[in-house]
């Protein structure tokens, strides 16, 4: 009996500290509720950059150039009718520069969690419409048309703040 209630101690206490260091916690924009990913879509749950994103908070693809033509046409798709299509702001905010409508959306974590969660006005949820993996994908879309300070953007690192250009686009804003 003693073992057993030994034994199970042992595994609560197992349980909590890894569910503690395996993943991120997120939450809902405005209502600070944690967010569900269970809502998300099947497809793209399990890829190496989601993984990487929910134990860390940071996304891997915002340094893969590889991604960016993919990117570029998931954010076209799904975020331009409202915030432009170089992210310069239309019925949304502008994405582009370093002023963030919540100041969390500077960190790839708070970013997602508009992304996933939804925020005020039309901003709603987009589990429904974007995997989390394309998710992280627009986010390093979002990322690359940056064109406000590099010491601004918490997501760079300090090689990328020396070696930023701005994001020039290929055509206008339409």
């Amino acid at each position: 009996m003693r073992k057993l209630k030994f034994l199970s101690a042992a595994i609560l206490v197992g349980m909590t500290t890894a569910s503690a260091l395996a993943a991120v916690q997120l939450y809902h924009t405005v209502e600070g509720t944690a967010l569900d990913l269970s809502f998300a879509l099947e497809e793209g749950r399990d890829t190496e950059a989601v993984k990487h994103f929910l134990a860390t908070g940071e996304d891997v693809y915002s340094a893969q150039e590889a991604v960016l033509p993919e990117a570029e046409s998931l954010y076209l798709t799904a975020c331009s009718g409202c915030h432009g299509h170089n992210g310069e702001g239309k019925i949304g905010p502008g994405l582009n520069d370093d002023y963030w409508t919540y100041p969390k959306n500077g960190t790839d974590k708070g970013l997602f969690e508009t992304i996933y969660g939804g925020a005020q006005g039309m901003m709603g949820p987009q589990y429904g419409n974007l995997t989390l993996d394309e998710m992280l994908k627009v986010i390093a879309w979002v990322r690359h048309l940056y064109v406000g300070d590099p010491e601004k953007a918490e997501w760079l690192t300090p090689e990328q703040r020396a070696n930023f250009k701005p994001y020039e686009p290929k055509h206008g804003n339409n």
